[in-house]
């Protein structure tokens, strides 16, 4: 597998475009376009919030209904939730328009929103903004990365990468953009992603493929503990690589789920990174836990409490809140079994072993978790199961962000 230049314009046969459509946002642009010269075979996942999005709703039919996917209309700055019917009528007049300005049917447009909670979309500048993009569209590594950015809200930077890999003899390709900076908790997937490939597979496969690899990927960040309205992770396969159809799990469907998992985690640590407000990644890792299970509930649990994000962004060495967040998180485990370590690229330190408190060289300490990324290290000693979770540290400007959002 290389790490390749670009995001979803790398694969063969994906276009995409931006525009200023004045949604909510006045000085940048807020819609992007991703489309497939041919149909696609799709996967998605979505939220788990019992409010979901129209434009989830919508999704979640094309994706479960077997049709293929051939273009994405996604818009920022309103959410399109809790937004009724007429929510949903944006999401057809949306669709509709693509149909219209590409000859592609309407059911075969996947829309998403991000942004503000409770407002109506304006569906005429929607339409003006499929019209205008419908015209510009461009397979260029260019225009993959002005979509990344034309989706962002709250995101510092934009979030984009691609890699080639080898299929029975074919160079096939996976590129994928996201967003994501707050109300990130997700229990399915994550915020905004999609990701396009011209591999050859079969759709039940592709969807297997995807369901697996989020569980320890994008289900393994967290930044506020709120999980989004609006999650959604789309894959497109248009299979213009041409490589021989994956139509079971042999090692070439091994070799793409290994591809697909370096994207999704690439995409995910750059959420939990860009956290509203942060200043550092935040990772748990652990380690010799009983199953799966509890080490991913273990690590996110770490990453997910407030008192442990506050000690990340003060540089606290105070190992006791991340015990704390082990101990209520509903994974069973005996404290004197633990060893807990601080890690950076400044070097590695040990704070707990055993149910017994280490004296340790708080200077090191603090040299540590200065670093930009700071790992919490775990090791349960109670089996041969392994997680790690991503988050970021809690700062002033989380709530200084949040608390004018809608203006």
């Amino acid at each position: 597998m290389n790490i390749i230049e670009g995001g979803v314009t790398a694969s063969k046969g994906f276009k995409a475009a931006c525009c200023e459509a004045n949604i909510k946002y006045k000085d940048r642009t807020d819609m992007a376009l991703l489309y497939s010269e041919v149909p696609c075979v799709c996967a998605g996942t979505f939220t788990s919030n019992v409010v979901k999005a129209a434009c989830v709703m919508w999704d979640k039919q094309i994706v479960e209904s077997g049709d293929f996917l051939q273009a994405v209309v996604v818009n920022s700055g309103i959410a399109n939730a809790c937004t009724g019917k007429e929510g949903f009528d944006a999401c057809k007049a949306t669709a509709d328009a693509v149909e219209k300005s590409l000859g592609v049917p309407f059911n075969s447009v996947a829309v998403a929103s991000t942004g503000v909670i409770g407002m109506q979309l304006p569906v005429d500048k929607l339409v003006a903004g499929v019209n205008m993009m419908s015209k510009t569209l461009d397979d260029s590594i260019k225009a993959g990365t002005d979509a990344s950015k034309a989706i962002m809200t709250t995101d510092t930077v934009n979030k984009e990468t691609a890699v080639s890999f080898e299929i029975g003899g074919k160079t096939v390709t996976l590129g994928g953009m996201s967003k994501g900076s707050g109300m990130i908790h997700p229990n399915m997937c994550t915020m905004l992603a999609f990701l396009t490939t011209d591999l050859a597979i079969e759709k039940a496969l592709l969807q297997e493929a995807v369901s697996e690899v989020v569980k320890d990927t994008f289900n393994m960040i967290t930044v506020d503990g709120d999980t989004s309205t609006n999650d959604t992770l789309l894959c497109m396969a248009n299979g213009l690589a041409e490589n021989d159809k994956i139509t079971e799990k042999n090692q070439d469907y091994e070799t793409f789920k290994e591809a697909l998992g370096f994207v999704c985690e690439f995409l995910a640590k750059k959420m939990a990174a860009d956290g509203e407000g942060a200043s550092k990644l935040f990772e748990a890792k652990v380690i010799g836990a009983k199953d799966k299970q509890d080490a991913r509930i273990l690590a996110r649990s770490i990453v997910g409490s407030n008192l442990s994000k506050a000690a990340i962004y003060g540089c606290d060495a105070n190992f006791g809140r991340f015990l704390c967040a082990m101990g209520y998180s509903g994974a069973e485990f005996d404290q004197n079994d633990v060893e807990l370590f601080f890690e950076s690229v400044n070097g590695k330190l040990k704070v707990f072993d055993k149910g017994t408190p280490i004296v340790f060289d708080e200077d090191k300490a603090l040299e540590i978790m200065k670093a930009d990324t700071v790992t919490v290290f775990v090791n349960m000693n109670e089996g041969q199961a392994s997680a790690t979770a991503w988050g970021c540290d809690l700062t002033y400007d989380y709530v200084k962000i949040n608390a004018d959002y809608r203006s």
